[in-house]
């Protein structure tokens, strides 16, 4: 019997022929003709002022708190439960993660914690939509305003999803998207910064060029390039680029797969639901369908049903060791308020099998082995 993976990196289209035609083009460093068109993409899909392909939602998640101007000791308010890179980039710039906890039904950051954590030293504040489902992006914009704060969306998981009729990504100063192979469109590695404050565009392109000033002299904008702030080499190569653009071609048929997978393992695992073996996701139409997760009574029940399914060649996994808890977390973060939520559904959570190539067999055979394990 063939094993499932939890994830399958795949190629939908024209991704080798768009990688041949780079080549030919004869440009390979970045900012290439491919970067330039997933860009534009960018812009005209999601609505955003100014898209910057990066060579990870890391690197745009570092260039995001640089634009944030951070100085040593400032705070910055966002979720213990995500992953390292979102609150590592503002470490990196000095400032404090302040962790607040996460709400029990989306996993979302709770904004009604959000405004209980602000002091004299918050800068910003990182929502992360979780699995895709928008935070609650009205209140936090509301209490950003109220505070003159910034907001960096990290929407590493929600490409293609939106909050009352917005891209995930565009509502906030800063919007971080992620196209690494566990993403629903990928790239391998690769990412995007959001611009959705023309006051950040300029310096955008200069730290992304290593803090230069050398998209404003291709555009003739300057004689000259030069050494013009701090930034770092962010730009993908447009091997990376042109493999992004076939899978934007095909992003649609992509996001509606995945919903379409969601949907099914909803429908065949209710009953366990009803009969109170585990809790399951809410997500909507808003959202892209980018995981699936089981919420278990216990750690031990997770543990158990983990090595029940990988016997049979099924592969799920859990998710974030809460950063709060971690080693670095607790050097350079602290907490604001308790973590209850925070603690015990990370403990509990478990990540089901979830790839554009997954079939309806493959789909049956996870959840008769689930059913097995708890009916059995």
């Amino acid at each position: 019997m063939k094993p499932i993976p939890f994830n399958k990196p795949f190629i939908i289209g024209r991704e080798l022929s768009l990688i041949a035609d780079a080549v030919a083009q004869g440009h390979l460093s970045g900012d290439g003709a491919y970067t330039k068109k997933c860009n534009r993409w960018f812009e005209q899909k999601l609505g955003c002022g100014k898209a910057l392909l990066t060579h990870s939602c890391t690197a745009a998640l570092e260039m995001a708190a640089i634009l944030c101007d951070l100085q040593p000791g400032d705070e910055v308010i966002l979720p213990s439960y995500t992953f390292v890179s979102t609150a590592n980039a503002f470490v990196l710039r000095g400032a404090v993660p302040v962790f607040v906890d996460i709400r029990p039904d989306t996993l979302n950051i709770d904004e009604n914690l959000i405004e209980v954590a602000i002091t004299p030293k918050t800068r910003a504040i990182v929502p992360v939509h979780y699995a895709g489902v928008p935070c609650e992006m009205e209140r936090i914009m509301a209490i950003a305003k109220k505070h003159d704060l910034l907001v960096v969306e990290d929407a590493a998981q929600a490409m293609l999803s939106n909050y009352n009729g917005k891209s995930l990504g565009t509502i906030g100063h800063f919007g971080c998207l992620s196209f690494h192979e566990t993403k629903n469109i990928i790239s391998g590695e690769g990412g995007a910064l959001l611009i959705n404050d023309a006051r950040f565009e300029e310096r955008a392109e200069i730290i992304r060029e290593k803090g230069t000033n050398r998209s404003q002299f291709f555009r003739g904008a300057v004689d000259k390039y030069t050494w013009v702030d701090i930034g770092s080499s962010y730009l993908p190569s447009e091997l990376v680029s042109a493999f992004l653009y076939a899978q934007l071609e095909r992003a649609d048929e992509i996001i509606a797969k995945r919903r379409s997978i969601c949907t099914a393992y909803a429908a065949r695992l209710a009953p366990l639901q009803q009969a109170g073996h585990m809790r399951l996701p809410e997500f909507d139409e808003d959202s892209n369908g980018h995981m699936y997760y089981l919420l278990l009574d216990s750690l031990d029940i997770r543990t158990a049903l983990i090595a029940y399914l990988k016997a049979q060649g099924i592969n799920p996994v859990f998710h974030y060791v809460p950063l709060h808890s971690a080693p670095a977390g607790m050097k350079y973060g602290r907490v604001c308020g308790t973590m209850i939520q925070t603690d015990t559904l990370s403990e509990r959570l478990l990540r089901l099998p979830l790839y554009y190539e997954m079939n309806q067999d493959d789909i049956a055979r996870v959840c008769a082995a689930i059913e097995s394990f708890f009916v059995h």
